[in-house]
């Protein structure tokens, strides 16, 4: 609460945060392209088997008599005759007999480039026995993002967040442009999970850097504008998809802006609660007088001294020295316990989110106008998301947005499949509640660590994140068993994930917890209001001894709680 004070003291959401916030926010524009680049780089056309280079195409009737057709008259994507068939009529109206034999499409493929003249599809022919490959891209893609997660996480925390947000721009623009100038399927993969790497570290350090400079009073508003900007993101990527259908250019057009976001972070300023927990506080009261000077309040800054930042940031000196590791999040009962309840949320988010999203050519229309529709439900889906985290508080539209999206999809798969406009409108309501879903997450997670491990609490919650999107490919290959099956597995897991949320605290209103301590106080606080007995807190986390200290600490702690609570 002290550190709340003095950014209130140098401006609070003054001129500096809302320059920096800005800035740290316009590269998610260009993050969310990039997670769903492949519904449009990797696009599968329709197409159908090469004959021999000597045949005469210009001749009629010569292509279809290489061509065997299905029930319904389309020509086979895999298979040709192995020798051209003609005389008998099939259900087309075109003169071909499907008695020949046939054989793999061994000179390649035909594709039909109106809508897509490029893909990673067409150029590597990952079709037929090579399908599994396109969706081993996008599945490398999501590893590098877990990886990013773990490492970019770890590292922002012992580095700070603005030397990793500077590397992490640096190697976005550089795999992403090498991604567009690939020789090679292989080469383009390597460079996706490079680049996804780097998009987890710019995700997790944009919402963490911004938090710890705003206020209490703000942080759901920059939570909400996080979300909001990645959601127009989505449009921007159905409009420069369209402009630009060609892969490669599409990827590059993408890939070089943030080559500019890497020279305008040097001017970032590095968050003062960082330096602060990390016990090096003549940074801490350069940040803050640099702060006030930019939000003009020179007077107050003037008046900041190393007297006046030891007597309000004692507890973070005494209890904050030194960086916690990731096996705290294990180690310690308050943290293990947030750690398992939000790693379910994690995944079950990202789990069904993925599996709604990357199969646009799976719905029937225009895979651009389904790009705009699931960023449009995003607009009001947030909205509402937003005025419930700050009126009713983060728990409950955590669990919400978690339930509503299992329920709309258990739904789905219950709808018979030639009700298209229900299926797809029920869809989008499931995602708009999972975008909710994500946009919350990000906060409450935030909120619920202690700076001293808040990025790596993050980073592990983005990993299991990561999980969740590589699961989520293989679930839809139940559909081989019951083609419901997918959406039932995608609806049930949010919905039982949902129930998580009754284990943890409320943070609305609540100062951002720096200390490990902070995180059991809040704890015991949090069971104490719920009617659990001092000795049951106990048997749930800790020893007796440490269970005494609670108690002591507990008193101020529960007041200000009921306090904030009745305001």
């Amino acid at each position: 609460m002290a550190f709340n004070d003095l950014l209130l003291q140098v401006g609070g959401a003054g001129r500096f945060q809302q320059i920096q916030v800005t800035l740290v926010v316009l590269p998610l524009l260009l993050m969310a392209s990039h997670n769903t680049l492949q519904n449009f780089t990797a696009a599968v056309p329709t197409h159908h088997c090469r004959p021999p280079a000597d045949t005469n195409l210009s001749k009629d009737g010569e292509l279809d008599a290489w061509l065997p057709r299905d029930r319904q008259g389309r020509p086979e994507s895999c298979l040709r005759f192995t020798s051209p068939q003609r005389g008998l009529p099939f259900p087309n109206g075109t003169e071909t007999n499907g008695t020949g034999a046939t054989e793999p499409c061994t000179h390649g493929w035909i594709y039909d480039n109106s809508t897509f003249p490029s893909t990673i599809v067409m150029e590597w022919d990952l079709v037929c026995s090579r399908r599994a490959l396109r969706q081993l891209a996008q599945s490398l893609y999501m590893v590098g993002v877990l990886l990013g997660a773990m490492i970019f996480g770890h590292l922002a925390d012992r580095l700070g967040r603005r030397k990793v947000l500077i590397l992490n721009y640096l190697q976005t623009a550089v795999s992403g442009t090498c991604a567009a100038f690939a020789p090679n399927f292989p080469v383009y993969c390597a460079f996706r999970l490079l680049s996804g790497m780097s998009l987890a570290g710019i995700s997790l350090n944009c919402m963490t850097l911004n938090v710890e400079w705003m206020p209490i009073h703000t942080r759901a508003c920059v939570g909400t504008l996080i979300g909001y900007v990645y959601s127009l993101g989505q449009f921007l990527l159905a409009g420069v998809a369209y402009a630009v259908p060609h892969w490669r250019y599409l990827q590059l057009l993408v890939s070089v802006p943030f080559f500019a976001f890497f020279i305008y972070s040097w001017f970032f300023i590095e968050s003062a609660r960082w330096y602060s927990s990390s016990g090096r506080l003549d940074l801490t009261l350069k940040a803050l007088q640099r702060v006030a000077w930019i939000n003009g309040k020179q007077e107050e800054g003037a008046s900041l001294s190393m007297e006046v930042l030891r007597a309000s940031l004692q507890k973070e000196l005494t209890l904050g020295k030194g960086q916690a590791s990731a096996m705290e999040l294990l180690r310690c009962p308050a943290l293990r316990r947030l750690f398992l309840c939000l790693s379910m949320l994690w995944f079950a988010t990202s789990f069904a989110y993925y599996g709604l999203v990357m199969d646009l050519q799976g719905f029937g229309v225009s895979i651009y106008l389904i790009q705009v529709i699931f960023g449009a439900v995003d607009l009001p889906a947030k909205l509402v998301g937003f005025l419930v985290i700050n009126s009713m508080g983060r728990r409950p539209a955590q669990m919400a947005s978690l339930l509503l999206a299992g329920i709309c999809i258990l739904i789905n798969g219950v709808v018979p499949q030639d009700q298209s406009i229900v299926r797809t409108s029920l869809a989008v309501l499931g995602k708009g509640c999972l975008a909710a879903s994500f946009n919350c997450i990000f906060l409450y997670t935030g909120e619920l660590y202690p700076t001293m491990i808040r990025q790596t609490g993050l980073g592990m919650g983005s990993t299991l994140a990561r999980v969740g999107s590589i699961v989520s490919p293989l679930v839809s290959m139940t559909a081989e068993i019951y083609p419901s099956v997918p959406l039932f597995i995608y609806g049930a897991v949010p919905v039982a994930a949902s129930a998580a949320t009754a284990f943890l605290p409320e943070t609305l209103g609540q100062p951002l917890p720096d200390t490990v301590q902070d995180v059991e106080n809040r704890w015991a606080s949090t069971q104490r209001q719920q009617g659990l007995s001092p000795g049951h807190t106990s048997r749930l986390g800790g020893k007796r001894r440490q269970q005494r200290q609670e108690r002591k600490q507990m008193v101020p702690l529960q007041a200000s709680a009921q306090a904030k609570d009745g305001l």
